[in-house]
């Protein structure tokens, strides 16, 4: 059994791999090992992969995954490894038995707060398990500071570097700053990638009186080209009443790369309105991003009188 740490130290390609999660790290390694040529079995207790994101998204990358041979089993949980005659056994909640050589444990990971005499030092720990911080990332004692995953806020390198930033011109520059962690993007290197932005559908029904979907998948020019069986889902979230674009959510090539640049618009609130402004590059994948005209679905809350 390993878990990602060991994944990169492997003296040998495995033959066969079940890797046992549903986010970042999980689906990230099972297109890895898919892509160099391994037998992969992906088990998820949730009943869909990278919980948080945007159920199109979720089902869309499912599907995907499937594309490349990579077996999916979603609401199901390992709960045994026994040695076999060819290498590992794994039961699995339901009963099936995943014959494989090695198991890659993938379930998150909790913040590394013991050992450091917090509680001595009178520095709260929240529910979540991270140290309790303020948003110019002071804990419950005034001259003591965390930033980073230790804070299990939002467990990105970018944003670490960003509160380390904040931290350092409120304390040594004297210029109290801290940061947003609203509309933080965020990228999936899972095999196509995934970008999102902002709030999901289901987000922004629970909370917005209305509620505009803009959705289209398509089979990418690249792909019609090498003939590769792929498509791409391109998704907007926009607040019906003012227009804004309040989430964006892309699953397929150069995911990433396109959410680094659409976080800019989405953070100065742009509407959708400039988003059909734009005049689109053709041929592109995301000139589909600025040509989605008629929405898939509209939503409105229904008004209590």
């Amino acid at each position: 059994m390993i878990s990602s740490n060991e994944a990169f130290h492997l003296t040998e390609l495995p033959r066969r791999i079940l890797i046992h999660g549903g986010g970042y790290i999980a689906v990230e390694f099972a297109g890895i090992f898919a892509g160099l040529g391994a037998e992969v079995t992906l088990v998820c207790r949730a009943d869909a992969i990278l919980r948080g994101f945007d159920d199109d998204v979720r089902a869309h990358l499912h599907r995907e995954m499937e594309k490349q041979a990579i077996s999916v089993l979603t609401q199901r949980t390992v709960i045994r490894i026994d040695k076999s005659q060819s290498g590992l056994a794994a039961t699995l909640s339901d009963g099936r038995v995943v014959e494989t050589d090695y198991a890659m444990f993938a379930l998150g990971r909790r913040p590394s707060v013991s050992g450091f005499g917090l509680a001595e030092a009178g520095v709260k720990v929240a529910e979540t398990g991270g140290i309790a911080v303020d948003k110019f990332s002071q804990t419950s004692v005034p001259h003591i500071y965390a930033i980073g995953d230790v804070t299990n806020r939002i467990n990105l390198t970018p944003v670490a570097i960003r509160e380390g930033h904040a931290f350092a011109d409120t304390v040594f520059g004297n210029r109290p700053a801290f940061v947003d962690h609203s509309n933080v993007p965020t990228a999936v290197f899972s095999d196509p990638e995934v970008g999102a932005i902002g709030l999901t559908e289901a987000m922004a029904r629970a909370r917005l009186a209305r509620v505009d979907i803009y959705r289209t998948t398509f089979r990418p020019m690249r792909a019609t080209l090498s003939g590769r069986d792929t498509r791409v889902l391109m998704k907007l979230v926009v607040d019906g009443a003012t227009d804004t674009v309040v989430g964006c959510h892309i699953v397929g090539p150069d995911a990433s790369e396109l959410i680094q640049a659409l976080a800019i618009a989405v953070k100065m609130g742009a509407r959708k309105a400039d988003f059909d402004a734009a005049i689109a590059v053709h041929p592109t994948a995301a000139e589909e991003l600025v040509t989605m005209r008629t929405p898939s679905a509209r939503y409105a809350k229904e008004r209590a009188d």
